[in-house]
């Protein structure tokens, strides 16, 4: 069992910045890849950014690359999602996810290879 507690979210202005929080605990080290996905109402759940946690390699998705950057802090089994240039579109409920899956997979990963999911953090951008 993994647990997954997300922080950060809240209300900004366009062009402002968020920094997500994604705290994991329990049987974590068997789940090597972490991400963050989002939903917006309405719409699938899409991923943004993955990090494969043995060699801290990272993916983005077109629409944040330049603008947000995933890392991890390994002594706090903490991933962050630092958010900046935010836009309207971006505001959707942001989901921390954790899944095993060698890299090339975990670049690709889809909501439904996910094996654990964070409660959710609103973020809302506003114009």
């Amino acid at each position: 069992q993994v647990q997954l507690g997300e922080s950060g979210g809240g209300s900004v202005q366009a062009g402002g910045s968020l920094r997500l929080s994604c705290a994991a605990s329990g049987y974590t080290y068997s789940y090597n890849c972490m991400g963050w996905f989002r939903q917006a109402p309405g719409q699938d759940r899409e991923g943004v950014a993955r990090i494969y946690t043995g060699g801290g390699i990272t993916y983005y998705a077109d629409s944040v690359k330049g603008r947000f950057t995933i890392s991890q802090d390994n002594a706090k089994n903490t991933v962050y999602l630092q958010m900046n240039s935010l836009k309207p579109e971006d505001t959707a409920m942001y989901y921390c996810a954790a899944a095993r899956a060698d890299p090339g997979p975990c670049f690709g990963l889809p909501a439904s290879g996910v094996n654990y999911w964070g409660q959710g953090t609103q973020v809302t951008v506003s114009s």
